[in-house]
């Protein structure tokens, strides 16, 4: 049996939402225990953190140019570090830590800029570091079930995809005290974009890794509809694929009614496919001949490629920290099969570095369309 990995991390101190929810899902499989971490820009947050989180004092850090130096000369040293911090910090995380040569797990947009998230994917590359990018959807059984689906042609040739992604959260002007809506609407800690970065990429993420197929060109609207803000709060975007077919994503933060509101509907030459992420465990199938059928995560008729990450018996719902597990469950075991000399490529179940540069290649044409003038624009290869 392998050993328990070691893990640091790089943001998530206290009152943050997304550390917090990387380190339950990461204790799901007790596959790698947190022992090192710089957990804010304040030190005494760190401290206090790492002490709620037994973190030993030694090993809590002022700066992650400190941590991935001193974690890397430990003979106990960490495996792997989780990037949880806003989107500007991003980069520099993880070169750090690459650099170091220590495998690395980061929140998702990889970076602020594509150029950076290139050089991301070159480095570790070079340094031969395995590097995950937590586009947390893809780990629901259901959606590796339809992967499964359109790779073996159960629907046909894909025509046409819908996604969509929109919430309500941000739909008033006045958000003084939501520390997740103040940075992400702050171009200095978001970037150039809030709404498609933050959450318009989940949705080119989600269709890329269910059907496999490329976007070529994208056409982008980027709005922004609260008078106060200077970052996108409402997208739409027209795509075409390299195998012909089309697609519309809007993404939204405006949407007053919706939650978290992911949806997909993938339309083929012999049916289709809808998937609703607030119901990850079902799957609507329509047929050429006009049956509809309902797939059931944690029956026998998922694929065993997306069977294996079942945890519990159908009707015990698995929901997002599982999802999110499952991408840990993959990434934890290739690190421990790169160190016993077992790892192969095809071992790798979640999304790497290149979906990263894939993100960043997709919003930056899309700022570039909406800037232009709404036209189209060739993704970079």
């Amino acid at each position: 049996m392998s050993r328990i990995l070691r893990y640091g991390m790089v943001g998530g101190g206290q009152n943050a939402f997304i550390g917090d929810a990387h380190r339950r899902a990461i204790s799901l499989d007790r596959s790698a225990k947190l022992v090192a971490g710089c957990f804010s820009r304040s030190y005494e947050n760190t401290c206090a953190t790492g002490e709620e989180l037994h973190v030993e004092k030694e090993r809590l850090y002022h700066t992650y140019e400190e941590m991935a130096e001193k974690e890397s000369a430990r003979e106990d040293g960490i495996d792997f570090v989780c990037i949880v911090t806003p989107n500007y910090a991003h980069y520099g995380a993880c070169k750090a830590f690459l650099e170091a040569g220590i495998h690395v797990s980061c929140d998702k947009p990889l970076t602020t800029t594509l150029e950076e998230a290139r050089e991301l994917e070159e480095l570790a590359k070079k340094k031969g570091l395995l590097f995950m990018v937590t586009y947390g959807y893809s780990g629901h059984i259901a959606c590796k079930h339809i992967r499964q689906m359109i790779e073996r042609g159960d629907i046909g040739e894909v025509r046409m995809v819908a996604g969509e992604y929109i919430q309500g959260w941000l739909a008033g002007d006045d958000i003084t005290g939501n520390k997740q809506g103040e940075w992400r609407t702050d171009p200095k800690l978001s970037g150039k974009s809030n709404c498609l970065g933050d959450i318009g990429t989940h949705i080119e993420n989600t269709v890329a890794r269910m059907t496999g197929l490329k976007i070529k060109k994208v056409l982008a609207n980027m709005e922004i509809k609260v008078p106060s803000r200077v970052l996108d709060d409402n997208d739409m975007v027209m795509v075409k694929y390299d195998n012909g077919a089309s697609g519309l994503y809007w993404s939204s933060q405006i949407t007053i009614g919706s939650d978290n509101s992911l949806r997909v509907r993938i339309y083929g030459t012999k049916g289709s496919i809808s998937w609703f992420q607030e119901e990850p465990e079902k799957i609507q199938v329509a047929n050429e001949d006009g049956t509809v059928t309902e797939i059931h995560r944690g029956h026998d008729c998922i694929y065993p490629e997306a069977a294996k990450y079942t945890r519990l018996p159908s009707g015990h719902p698995e929901g997002w920290f599982e999802a999110m597990g499952n991408l840990y469950r993959s990434f934890t075991a290739c690190i421990s099969a790169k160190e016993d000399g077992t790892f192969t490529e095809d071992m790798i179940d979640y999304p790497t570095v290149l979906d990263g540069v894939e993100g960043l290649a997709f919003l930056e044409a899309c700022l570039a369309s909406s800037e232009e003038g709404n036209v189209w624009k060739d993704m970079e290869e």
